[in-house]
């Protein structure tokens, strides 16, 4: 095994794919000439040629559009949305279009499509750069809506979604594509789709989390057991398809809930996940469950963003607040 970045297994997920299956292709913005813009598509064109790696015009429904035409007849493209927040322009052919068309042709089709995208704060972007819109997707069925946390999972992730038949939103954190290096098989590998990963078990309070976050949430349980309190991190790994079962087992052994991502708090997927606990394991609980996200405002500019982002004070003082009860 090879010691790599995030921004390297992703990178080797595709190119492995790629001499697979020569229905793999790679479409986007600067993805070709330039390996995108964090160079995760680096080398691809110059080993597998344009007509598999190709960049395209400044025009996200453009890309979208093209990738599910190719994959109803037959390729398996991966699109690239440069930043998260430019997918508005592509809302309606991921929503009205790829998610649907299983469903619309009564599965005589499919949508085997990948739309990777970087998103994320903690790395001073403009605005519309940062933004982690992970809910708008999981609200639309059809849709499966991946989200790494280290470059093992990412490697496997990634070439799971690549041979799914559905459309796959892989959102890869800008924050962590060279923040660590960590042991990747250097052989191709999957880990299943909707499969939760237990970071580290504990029996005093559920930690939920996923992307981003996670390594933060993993180094504060550390600490924290030190201090007496033993928490269990989960990493979602996906949120749609969602493992509830991981999160009822720990939720039914612990009583108590914490929820921690980037994305605003109203309508973030850390209320769904609230919501299903409340269904199924309200006797469960000793205590309310915590959230701790960013804030009801659009993403700020850079001399705030380590406030308005998760952080270590406000990850304790939930952790804190929980164990009173």
């Amino acid at each position: 095994m090879a010691e790599i970045t995030m921004i390297q297994a992703i990178n080797e997920a595709m190119r492995q794919e790629m001499e697979r299956d020569e229905r793999v292709i790679v479409l986007g913005e600067d993805v070709g000439t330039n390996g995108g813009v964090f160079r995760a598509t680096d080398g691809l064109l110059e080993q597998f040629g344009d007509q598999r790696v190709f960049d395209t015009p400044l025009a996200e429904s453009g890309i979208i559009g093209t990738s599910i035409g190719l994959a109803v007849n037959g390729f398996r493209p991966i699109a690239e949305i440069q930043f998260l927040g430019f997918v508005y322009q592509a809302m309606d052919q991921l929503a009205a279009q790829a998610a649907r068309i299983r469903f619309r042709s009564a599965g005589r089709f499919t949508c085997p499509i990948v739309v990777r995208s970087p998103y994320g704060g903690g790395v001073r972007t403009p605005e519309l750069h940062s933004d982690a819109l992970e809910a708008l997707f999981t609200h639309s069925p059809g849709l499966k809506v991946v989200m790494p946390s280290n470059a093992y999972d990412a490697k496997g992730l990634l070439i799971a979604a690549i041979r799914d038949e559905d459309p796959v939103l892989f959102l890869e954190p800008m924050k962590l594509y060279r923040a660590f290096r960590m042991e990747v098989p250097e052989e191709p590998y999957e880990i299943p789709l909707g499969k939760a990963r237990i970071v580290k078990e504990g029996e005093d309070v559920t930690i939920i989390s996923w992307g981003a976050t996670v390594p933060l949430v993993a180094k504060l349980a550390a600490d924290m057991k030190a201090q007496g309190v033993d928490a269990e991190v989960i990493d979602l790994r996906c949120l749609q398809p969602l493992d509830i079962d991981t999160i009822m087992q720990s939720v039914e052994k612990t009583g108590r809930v914490m929820i921690v991502h980037e994305a605003v708090k109203t309508n973030g997927f850390g209320a769904e996940i609230a919501a299903l606990i409340s269904e199924r394991a309200l006797f469960s609980l000793s205590a309310p469950i915590v959230r701790v996200t960013g804030y009801d405002t659009p993403y700020p500019v850079p001399s705030v963003e380590d406030d308005w982002l998760p952080n270590a004070a406000r990850i304790v003082e939930g952790v804190q607040t929980l164990m009173r009860y």
